[in-house]
C-alpha cells in the first residue's frame, strides 16, 4: 500500500474543449511540420483525425510520448505508469485547441474527436446543453 503509485488522468467525459479565446485561426488547420520531424501537434492531429472517437486523451498523449521516445514494446508498461504517476497537460493545453483552431470533444467513454471551428458540429457541441464546455487556454496573459 505505501507503494502505490497514483495514478493522474487527462480524460474528460461528455465535455467539448473550445478553441482558445485568443487563437489567431478561424478554421481548424493541420499543423504544419518542423523540417523533416513530425510536430507534437501533427502527430496528435493525425492520431485523433484517423481515428475518431477510438481513442482517449490519455491514450494518444501516451501514443505521442512513445513515439516520440523510441519506446519498444517491452518498455511501454513502465513507461506507461510512470508517465501517469505525474500529471500531464490536457487537451486544454494543446496546441490543436490553443493555435490550430480544433475543439476536442469527449463522449461518455472519454474517446476524442476534432472538430474544426468553422463546422457545423463545432457550432452544435457549443449549443449542446448536456455536454460540459470548456476552454482551452490562453497562449498570452489577459
Amino acid at each position: 500500500m505505501a507503494n502505490e503509485t497514483k495514478i493522474h488522468s487527462t480524460n474528460y467525459v461528455n465535455t467539448f474543449i473550445e478553441v482558445a479565446e485568443d487563437t489567431k485561426s478561424t478554421t481548424g488547420t493541420v499543423p504544419p511540420r518542423k523540417g523533416d520531424k513530425k510536430t507534437v501537434a501533427l502527430m496528435q492531429y493525425e492520431l485523433i483525425a484517423k481515428h475518431p472517437y477510438k481513442f482517449t486523451s490519455d491514450d494518444i498523449f501516451f501514443q505521442v510520448f512513445a513515439e516520440r521516445n523510441d519506446l519498444t514494446k517491452v518498455e511501454l508498461g513502465e513507461a506507461k505508469e510512470k508517465f501517469f504517476s505525474k500529471g500531464q497537460p490536457c487537451f486544454r493545453a494543446s496546441p490543436l485547441t490553443k493555435s490550430y483552431g480544433f475543439g476536442v470533444h469527449s463522449d461518455e467513454e472519454g474517446r476524442i474527436a476534432l472538430y474544426g471551428m468553422e463546422s457545423d458540429e463545432y457550432q452544435k457541441y457549443l449549443a449542446e446543453d448536456k455536454i460540459k464546455k470548456v476552454k482551452a487556454m490562453r497562449s498570452s496573459k489577459k
